[in-house]
């Protein structure tokens, strides 16, 4: 637990190293904290604050700049959102599913100045047709066509041989049964009449519903991220090619940033992840700033700002919460 002298203290740290990027020292801070503290005061509070792993000391400086866990306590405790101070369009155009996301990342990107990220909505997995060809001993391809024609082929290893008749047997049903389904809607059926089922029908559903899986797992979740040049500009990582490495690393390795981003859709509201705090976001100068998008009340995708630790969190919260609001208002009304 901090007094009160330290939480002021530290919050002034965190928003003065935020304003300028460099280590801040005693005599800066008393003049950023506004109070009459005497500069051994000030030194023995850092001290606390440093055993506590709030700030650190490089060491080329005898200032101090905030850790994850300082910046955490920051923004859990001490942050105050200044709402209704950005320059934003009321609604975006709402044509074009598409185009309302691209628009989202770009508009992330040059309000923040940092990287902007949309997850585009997972389309369901939906069968409508299926068949299984015996290719050798415990080994058939299976065929799943998807409700707009689009044919996949995943050869199987079974733990049993089939015969053709059972191929056949198990297609029909399969086809009766689950065309139409969700991915998710086949395994719960599976589930619910796998004790009423023969063993060799529960085998070639199982093999159904894993290539299903697969299938869904290939055209999963699009990333749209604009604005990556920007972290050039950024002496956080113009400084440190390691960082910067790291960074367009995550951005290329879309399904990387899609399971960060992920973390967010099964929450309400803006989360703010810290680099180095924990492994959700396992780059240690990089922190996200997220929201969920809904269509008619259903959250359906992410959206937010990828950028330093050292951002201006108040101004990034309400950026990203409120283009989460646009873009849900532009899918739920479209034109």
């Amino acid at each position: 637990m901090l007094d009160d002298r330290a939480k002021m203290l530290l919050k002034a740290l965190v928003e003065r190293y935020i304003a300028d990027g460099q280590p801040v020292g005693s005599r800066t801070l008393s003049r950023a904290s506004g109070v009459e503290l005497s500069p051994a005061t000030i030194r023995n509070v850092m001290s606390d604050l440093e055993e506590l792993g709030l700030v650190a000391s490089p060491h080329t400086s005898a200032g101090r700049i905030p850790t994850a866990r300082g910046y955490r306590l920051f923004v859990d405790t001490m942050l105050t959102v200044q709402r209704n101070t950005l320059d934003v369009p009321s609604q975006l155009a709402a044509d074009q599913p598409q185009k309302v996301m691209s628009h989202a990342a770009q508009m992330l990107s040059s309000l923040s100045h940092f990287v902007g990220v949309v997850v585009v909505p997972r389309r369901p997995s939906v069968l409508r047709h299926i068949e299984f060809l015996q290719l050798s001993e415990r080994r058939l391809l299976v065929i799943i066509i998807g409700p707009d024609g689009d044919v996949h082929n995943q050869v199987v290893h079974t733990e049993i041989d089939y015969g053709p008749a059972q191929l056949i047997e198990a297609a029909h049903y399969l086809n009766a049964h689950f065309a139409g389904l969700t991915l998710e809607e086949m395994r719960e059926r599976l589930e619910r009449e796998i004790a009423s089922l023969r063993v060799e029908i529960v085998g070639l559903m199982t093999a159904a519903v894993h290539v299903s899986a697969d299938v869904s797992a290939q055209t999963a979740d699009n990333v749209i991220i604009s604005g990556e040049k920007n972290l050039l500009s950024i002496s956080d990582f113009a400084n440190d090619m390691n960082q910067l490495r790291q960074a367009f690393e995550l951005f290329e390795q879309k399904a990387q940033l899609i399971r960060l981003l992920d973390v967010t859709g099964r929450a309400q509201g803006v989360r703010i992840f810290i680099g180095g705090e924990s492994q959700v976001v396992p780059y240690q100068e990089l922190s996200i700033v997220s929201a969920p998008y809904k269509v008619d009340g259903q959250i359906v995708g992410t959206l937010g700002v990828v950028g330093p630790t050292r951002m201006a969190y108040d101004r990034m919260i309400e950026i990203v919460d409120i283009t989460a609001k646009l873009v849900s208002n532009a899918l739920s009304h479209p034109r």
